[in-house]
Order: C-alpha cells, then structure tokens, then sequence
C-alpha cells in the first residue's frame, strides 16, 4: 500500500465524495461498519493556527471595531476548529462543543453563530476559507500572505460603513467578494421581469404592425403620396387637389392651410422630411416683394400658396429650371390677404419640434425671424380697443364673403394658440423680452375677452334677453350695446340645458350666433376655453349630432344664411348657396381636429362614431372637398374629389385615435400663470377695475 501523500497542514482533512458506495456488511463481519480510524491531535497545528487567528486580530484592531473584528476573525475560528477537529462523523458533537467553548456567542451579535455541521452535503465553514486561501491567478503577483485578505459581505443592522472590510495594508490587492445567494436570485428575477416585458413589448409591436389596415386607408395613403410636390428634387408639400376631370385654377398649387393636415398625418407616420422642406421653403416666401395696386403689405405676411413652376433659361431656351411662385392674395378671389397662413405655419413648427425633437429648426436665426415677423404683423399697435385681431372677410378657411368681417372666432383661437407656440419657441435673450412681455399680455387679455364675451349657454342667452340698452358707464353690463332683439328665432329651442359655445364673431351692436365648428374646436385644443366651457362644447355636439354631423363630420358653420340674408350677406353667392360649401357645408378635413379636440377632453368614443360614418362612404364618394344638404348627404355641387386634405384629415384622425398621447403635439393645458397679472396695469387705477380676477373663476369655479 502506498504511502499517503503529505498534505498542505494549512488545508483540513475532509473526506472527498465518490460514486462507490460505503461498504456493505459480509455475512462473515459484523453487522456494523467499522469505526473510522481515530484522529490524533496535532499540537504544531494547533500552534500555528493561534499564531494566525492573533495575527488577523492586530491587523484589524486599528482599522475596525468590534464588528469588524468579529467578521474578519470568524473565518479564521471557524478554520481553526476544523483542523483541531476534524470532518467525521463520530465527532460532530465533540466539535460543536469545542466550538462554543474556545468561541463563545459575541456580545455584539444578537444571533448565535450558527452551528457548525460537518455533514457531507452542507458546506462547511472550512470550505468558505479554503476558497479565499487558493491560490491566486498569478503567483508572482499575490503572495500568499495577500491571500489571506477578506471580505464580508452587507451585515444585516449594521452601517454600511462595515459592509467592505479588509485586512490593513491589503488594499492593493482585490479582496474576494462572496456573493450571497439572495442576491443572485434577485437579479434573476429581475432579469426574466426584463425578458418578460421585452417580450411583451415585441408583441404588442407586432399587433399594432398587423393590424388589418382597412382599404380605405391604403387607397387614402396611394392618394396622399401622389399628391406631393417635389422641388428640385425633394419634397416641399402636397397639392391642394388630384381631381382629373376638374380644371385645376388654383387646387393645383401647396396651400399652407391645407397641408397642414397633410404634414400632421406624415409626422405621425415618421416621414419628416416633407415638413421640414415645406418650413423652410414657406419662411423664404415670407421675405418676398408682395405688392397689390402697387401697396405692399406687412413683411410678415406668409403667402396662401405656392406653384412650383419651370422656366427656361435665359441662355438656352431649352433647359429650364424651377422656381416657387407664390401667392400672397393677389391672385386670390377678393384679392384677401391670408391672415391665417402665418398662424398656422407657427402651429405646424411647434408640432415639428414635439414629434421629431429636432428643436434645432426652432432655434435657427431665419426661423426666429420669421416668427418674429409674424408676431410683430399681429400685435402691431391700432385703432381697435379689444384684444382680438381686426380681420376683413375671407381671410380665412371661409376665403369668401360670408358675413365674418370684424372679429371671427377662427381667426382669435387660432391666434391664441399661435402665441402659445411662439411664447414656448422664441429664444430668450434681451432683444426678446419686450416680445414675450407683449405676447404674455395679450394672451391675458384675449382668453379672457373671448371667455367672458363670445360664450353662450341658456343661462347667457337669458341675460342677454333681458339686456338694458344705451347703457353709458364704466360698469355697464351690455358692454357692446347688444339689442335683445338680435336673438335669432333658432337659437332658444336649438340650445341645449346642457352645453354652450363661442359665437362667430363680436363688434359693437352685433353678435354673430352661429355655430363655427373650427374656432369652436381649437378653443378646446389651445385652452382658450375653460375645462367647463370645452366639456360644453363637446356637450353640444353630441347633443345636436344630427345637425352637426349627421351623414357626414363635420359641419363648417351652423346654420346656414336663407333666403333675405343669404342674399344680403353673401352678396348672393352662387356657391355659398344654403346648405352648401362655407353656408352650412359638412367639411371631412375638421375629422382630425374635432379628433384632438375629444382626445385632450378624454371622449374619444366621439371622434371613433364620427370616423366611422366618414369611413364609411369616403372612399365610395372618392374623397370630395365638401357635401351640401342640412344632414351631408349629397357630395357637394361644386366639390372637388380626391380633394388632398380630406384624405390626409381621415388619415392624420386614425393616427391620432390609435396613439391618443401624440395628441399633446397641438393641445395645450391650462395656464394660470396667463390669469394672475394684470395686461393693462389698471389694478392700481381709481377708474377702471381689473378683471383678471373674473377670468380666473371662470377655470376655478
């Protein structure tokens, strides 16, 4: 029998597991296994582990306290016992109890040690040292005394401070880390969590990839992408209309108004490009000579369209090359200028910025020009006492005459929200802060003028009914000397218990009481309205369905001019006829609007019943610009079809319904800030009184 080799004495004896099995009694043995051969004690072990264990404990006793002497000690205890006793099974009680005894229960642990087991399939606490004493990865680099170093892990009740402890002037060396199963399994955990919700994720993604896509929307998407215009090469906008068997006049040409929608539906389908080009190509419009009967209008003026055409060159007839031609009303009917064009190209640039997060257009010098030219053209100093903008009839949607001369509600609420575009966009420094002091203060003013003024419920109505008239005061209640007699006959059963909305327009002895759908809605959409008047709005159209939306969404203005005023006020327009085109026509592009309108209100059961009734004959009726009847039964007399912002208005509304939170890029929320100062700084004057403190009951009563 060989001799057994010599072994290391600072690594304990343990027994190595094997697949034999123990020894199975003989018929011819004892019924017993045969005892294990009795362990010796060896004093030169004993000797050297005392030396080691005081060793560790001078070490430490100047870098820990008690703590850290119990936890850097403990493995060197724990190694001492296994050497004085060692692993077998007819000693275990003989080394628990000289564990106790030569290490008793320390007084700064509220926990017993736990016992020491020898068994087999436990490991023991030699075990743990015998890791931290095997031999580093480069011999030469760690001697053997560094590999005595430790490390304890967190100490449950302890200060952090004790969760690292190492033996004094080891710190070079890397001490091992023993990582606690615990923690193992949490990071596990954590780790499926993860791959569960990417998953998850993919999942959903894919769902929202195949969803069945109805034909409509691919023949409206076929339809859209043909409708671009390109400019030396890229894309600049789309054109107004693709009808082929309608002459073009002008439905050929980029209206900005128009693309608007356009641009709306490729910003959310993640095609930037086209938006960008059409900002920047419209802001270099915006410097150009526009002269009519040789006055030129303000330089801010942004053009209602432009025509990409081709013209040759002066050297070679043959070759030619494009160039934009625009129009800023001179070729327009009634020769208007679009007062508009320059509200709604801010509205699109803020909405650029929240979809791409490409602020860098924003902050470009020729950008904050061009915002700032608009502005200046708006808020420029006049003859009018209120803070609306003073427009001439058709300088809008409604470019014909149809009575909304003076102060139009579509032309305030889309210069309201402008101006919370502009006050977020515009750089500050100190050449902009008599800019954003003026825009402040007008926006004060304004949202308070159109709450206080344009609305009308029953109870309103009621009190303009009992108005006294001629009042001369500065607290006069009929503030604009309105007659109770200007109550159309249609308004008192047609207004709703519940609901209300802005009247058309406002000047002095004259209150227009129709329903225009796109101020109404963009009130609603820039928080000119109070949170109770915009539940009112949307109140009333879901009451009035059948007049406002009927067989198609949505219509422009209700109710139509008949008979006597229809010829006085229209001037007897042959194609504002009742019930048609801007007199009381039902318009699919205010689809995506009255959108974002019951999305930001929480109601977009309202917008999903009127998608489906346009969805449902748009594509059959091939995509006209307007339909005629008081319900929108028939297409419009004069409509164009495939008409580009009816399809990019039903396109931009179901994008819009299936990601309900890119809804933020046009909505605003409510600012208090606009109703704590005072615009006019009359707070102080013994004549006038404030009213800012009105209009701020308005959202917070």
């Amino acid at each position: 029998m060989e001799m057994e080799k010599e072994r290391d004495p600072l690594v304990p004896h343990r027994h190595v597991r094997t697949d034999k099995p123990y020894p199975q009694p003989t018929p011819r043995s004892s019924p017993f296994p045969p005892p294990p051969a009795p362990q010796h004690f060896h004093v030169s072990r004993f000797i050297a582990f005392v030396v080691i264990w005081f060793w560790s404990l001078v070490c430490v006793m100047n870098a820990t306290g008690s703590m850290g002497i119990a936890v850097t000690v403990r493995p060197c205890c724990r190694l001492l016992v296994a050497q004085l006793f060692p692993e077998c099974p007819c000693h275990q009680r003989r080394a628990a109890a000289a564990a106790a005894f030569f290490f008793p229960r320390c007084p700064h642990d509220r926990r017993r040690a736990p016992a020491l087991s020898l068994a087999p399939q436990r490991r023991s606490a030699a075990s743990l040292v015998r890791a931290a004493l095997a031999p580093a990865r480069d011999e030469a680099a760690v001697s053997d005394a560094r590999r005595l170093s430790t490390a304890a892990g967190p100490v449950p009740g302890v200060d952090r401070a004790f969760e690292r402890i190492f033996v004094q002037g080891l710190a070079a060396v890397e001490p091992l880390v023993i990582e606690r199963v615990a923690e193992k399994e949490r990071m596990l955990v954590v780790e499926e969590k993860r791959k569960v919700e990417e998953v998850e994720e993919e999942q959903r993604t894919e769902v929202t990839k195949a969803r069945e896509v109805s034909e409509s929307e691919k023949e409206a998407w076929r339809l859209l992408k043909n409708a671009v215009v390109e400019y030396c090469g890229s894309p600049v906008g789309t054109v107004a209309a693709t009808d082929p068997a309608a002459e073009a006049l002008n439905y050929d040409q980029v209206f900005i108004r128009d693309f608007v929608p356009s641009a709306l539906a490729f910003l959310l389908k993640g095609e930037t490009e086209i938006v960008r080009n059409f900002l920047l190509y419209t802001l270099q419009l915006q410097s150009w000579e526009k002269t009519v009967d040789c006055y030129s209008p303000g330089q801010g003026l942004m053009p209602a369209s432009f025509k990409v055409r081709s013209v040759p060159l002066d050297v070679s007839k043959d070759e030619v090359e494009e160039m934009l031609d625009p129009d800023f009303g001179e070729s327009a009917i009634g020769r208007v200028a679009p007062v508009d064009s320059g509200l709604w190209w801010i509205i699109l640039l803020r909405a650029y910025g929240k979809i791409t997060g490409d602020y860098t257009l924003q902050e470009r010098v020729d950008v904050q020009t061009g915002i700032k030219l608009i502005l200046n053209l708006c808020l420029s100093d006049g003859f009018d006492m209120f803070p609306t903008l003073l427009v001439t009839d058709g300088s809008c949607m409604i470019d014909r005459r149809m009575g909304i001369h003076g102060h139009p509600l579509e032309i305030q609420a889309l210069f309201y929200c402008a101006l919370r575009c502009s006050r977020e966009m515009i750089a500050v420094n100190d050449g902009s802060k008599s800019l954003l002091r003026a825009i402040n203060n007008r926006l004060s003013a304004l949202s308070f003028h159109i709450r206080e003024y344009y609305w009308v419920d029953m109870k309103k109505i009621n009190e303009i009914y009992r108005y006294k008239t001629e009042e001369y005061s500065q607290d006069a209640i009929n503030k604009f000397n309105i007659y109770p007699e200007q109550i159309p006959g249609w308004l008192v059963d047609w207004v709703p218990e519940k609901g209300g909305y802005f009247i058309g327009n406002l000047q002095p002895a004259h209150m227009d009481f129709r329903f225009f759908s796109l101020g109404n809605l963009w009130a609603i959409v820039s928080s000119l309205a109070t949170p109770r008047q915009a539940e009112g709005i949307l109140d009333l159209i879901e009451e009035k369905w059948d007049d406002l939306v009927g067989n198609m969404p949505l219509k422009i203005c209700y109710p139509a001019l008949e008979y006597e005023e229809w010829r006085i006020i229209t001037g007897s327009d042959p194609k504002n006829t009742p019930w048609s085109y801007h007199n009381g026509g039902s318009w699919p592009t205010l689809l995506w609007q009255f959108t974002s309108a019951c999305i930001k209100m929480g109601r977009p059961e309202l917008a999903r019943k009127a998608i489906t009734i346009a969805e449902n004959r748009l594509s059959n009726d091939k995509w006209p610009e307007y339909y005629d009847t008081p319900t929108g039964r028939f297409i419009g007399k004069q409509s164009r079809l495939y008409q580009t912002w009816t399809i990019a208005g039903f396109l931009a509304s179901k994008l819009l319904l299936e990601n309900p939170e890119m809804a933020s890029i046009l909505t605003f929320e409510e600012d208090l800030e606009l109703l704590e100062g005072c615009a006019c700084n009359l707070i102080k004057s013994p004549r006038t009184q404030c009213s800012r403190r009105a209009a701020k009951s308005h959202v917070l009563h």
